[in-house]
């Protein structure tokens, strides 16, 4: 069967070799200008896609800004009045000016609480404004927890209304002081606080603190107030959440206080969490760094501390 085959000179091989290598060369030569051709266009449409990105983000970077500055502009601006409507509020209810009658006591109270509850949105919402535009500093020192525990302590005695309703400090006997911002951790606090408070009618609230790993402390506010479901637990730390609750609604708030506290607990170098059970309670949680990261090493630790003997 071989041999019937025609026999092709060598010298014919060769040169159908050579055309079929060199039509090849050819079919991939045009393949590869196609490609390239294709890559260009493609090269030049991420380009224009990152030149409106970056347009976007401009844009974007702009309209922050611009919110920042109304917001705080704003903020400001709101707190004259409404300081000099507490003021007057407060005369009023000593009596500078005489007496009052029940009803009369009664309306101003309602005047002096509104008021208090505006003021505290406009500092919640200048706050944001300082946050978002990045001026809000960290000031990191050695302070004692009693002392914490102390401000913290006096500064909700006034507002206990609620006779069923203890707050609580425990002693922070394993952690005597910490380096951090007090002033930041202090507000994380007082918003968790004025929370549970504010959602518990009957019971207590619970303010504890434990050493835990990697050198950092656990504060914990727990409370046996109406509790948060489950599905509402992954949206409480974002801006302007208000859960859907007859007491939500009855009690107005801004919706940054705990959004704020998350921002805050990153700054120090932390995180917040929370647990809860409808009916039952809430526990909110801020784990900080024993020595806030970035302000302070161990070889300087000990140049901060007080000398002498206690």
């Amino acid at each position: 069967m071989w041999d019937s085959l025609p026999q092709l000179p060598n010298e014919e091989i060769a040169n159908l070799d050579r055309e079929g290598l060199i039509a090849r060369l050819r079919d991939q030569s045009e393949l590869l200008k196609s490609l390239t051709t294709e890559l260009a266009e493609t090269n030049q449409g991420v380009v224009a896609l990152y030149a409106e990105l970056e347009d976007r983000a401009e844009q974007l970077r702009a309209a922050s800004d611009l919110k920042s500055r109304f917001l705080s502009y704003m903020s400001h601006e709101f707190r004259t009045p409404l300081g000099a409507i507490l003021s007057i509020a407060r005369i009023l209810l000593d009596r500078m000016d005489g007496p009052l009658t029940d009803e009369q006591e009664k309306q101003v109270s309602f005047i002096k609480s509104s008021a208090t509850e505006l003021t505290d949105m406009v500092n919640d919402l200048l706050d944001l404004a300082k946050v978002e535009a990045g001026r809000i500093a960290i000031s990191p020192a050695w302070f004692e927890m009693v002392d914490l525990f102390a401000a913290l302590r006096g500064m909700f005695k006034p507002i206990l209304f609620k006779a069923d309703v203890s707050l609580i400090f425990e002693e922070p006997h394993e952690i005597s002081r910490i380096y951090t911002d007090d002033v930041k951790l202090s507000q994380i606090l007082r918003n968790f606080i004025s929370n549970a408070l504010k959602f518990t009618n009957q019971g207590e609230v619970r303010v504890i603190t434990r050493p835990v790993e990697n050198d950092c402390v656990e504060f914990q506010v727990a409370d046996s107030g109406i509790g948060i479901s489950a599905e509402n637990l992954s949206a409480i730390f974002h801006d302007w959440v208000q859960l859907d609750s007859p007491m939500q609604k009855r009690l107005r708030g801004s919706g940054l206080g705990l959004s704020l506290s998350k921002r805050f607990a990153e700054m120090l170098g932390g995180r917040v969490g929370v647990t809860s059970k409808l009916g039952v309670g809430s526990v909110f949680s801020v784990i900080i760094p024993r020595c806030l990261p970035g302000h302070q090493t161990e070889g300087t630790m000990s140049s901060l501390e007080p000398r002498g003997g206690t």
